[in-house]
């Protein structure tokens, strides 16, 4: 959801070479991975609509190859997004905010018109976080190598995966958290209360590690010229796709609900 240009001035002694270069150049290629994503994401949603809403097979939502797309899906969009986070940093408040924003709306549209689906601290409202915590991470995260950083906090990811459960994971152990901690007040850290459900539900924890995890690969990766130029490679659909993200994001289920109730009338 950030806009990919070339940071003209990197402080960091890692970006020498990016920063060297005068002319700024869009990362289609970044673009076209959101693009991807985007498709996915609008695929899986209508097969949700079809299957667990007008209950062609509610069975589906539980299946492991409905979660692993999903989780490709989620994964992709926040590696991204974090990856992403310097391109758009002189904005960074704004963007949060308003991502932020429109997450609030959806709350709101959601609880009125289909409550049973509401959607409460959804992907758009992790990210527009994600967005505003980065601010001052920033400062204390390029103090850190960052190949280092992006590997603790990969593993902080993993170690937190189920933190919404009630428990950390340790490899094969298993620590359990105190009960009060899920009283609701935490909800958007990753600890919600009893009787709690969203229908997307991305909290603090652990998203933001994945988020982060993206945000040191940044330096990492764009130290390859190769890599670069691979990044600014056009896919020319999905690159258009991929630079219309909110709208899309916004848009897509009232038109898929439209063509779910339109379908309703003959097959469904």
């Amino acid at each position: 959801m950030e806009i990919f240009w070339k940071d003209r001035r990197v402080k960091s002694k890692e970006m020498t070479e990016t920063a060297i270069e005068k002319t700024k150049k869009r990362y289609y290629f970044v673009d076209a991975l959101r693009g991807l994503a985007l498709i996915n994401m609008v695929l899986y949603h209508f097969s949700y609509d079809v299957f667990v809403i007008y209950g062609q097979n509610p069975d589906w939502l539980g299946s492991t190859a409905a979660f692993l797309w999903q989780q490709g899906i989620c994964w992709s969009f926040i590696l991204i997004s974090g990856f992403s986070w310097r391109f758009g940093a002189v904005n960074s408040l704004k963007r949060g905010l308003f991502l932020n924003g429109l997450g609030l709306l959806i709350t709101a549209v959601t609880w009125l018109v289909i409550p049973d689906e509401v959607i409460f601290f959804g992907i758009l409202n992790f990210i527009g976080c994600g967005v505003l915590l980065t601010i001052p991470f920033s400062k204390l995260g390029e103090k850190i190598p960052t190949l280092l950083g992006a590997v603790v906090c990969l593993i902080l990811f993993a170690l937190t995966y189920h933190i919404q459960n009630g428990y950390l994971q340790i490899g094969g152990e298993i620590l359990r958290l105190p009960d009060r901690l899920y009283s609701g007040i935490f909800t958007i850290l990753g600890f919600p209360g009893p009787g709690f459900y969203s229908s997307d539900y991305f909290p603090v924890l652990p998203w933001i590690f994945l988020y982060w995890t993206g945000w040191f690969l940044y330096p990492v990766l764009m130290k390859s010229k190769g890599i670069r130029s691979l990044l600014s490679v056009r896919i020319p659909l999905l690159s258009v796709i991929g630079r219309k993200t909110i709208w899309v994001y916004v848009l897509h289920q009232p038109i898929l609900m439209g063509i779910c109730i339109l379908l309703s009338s003959f097959f469904l």
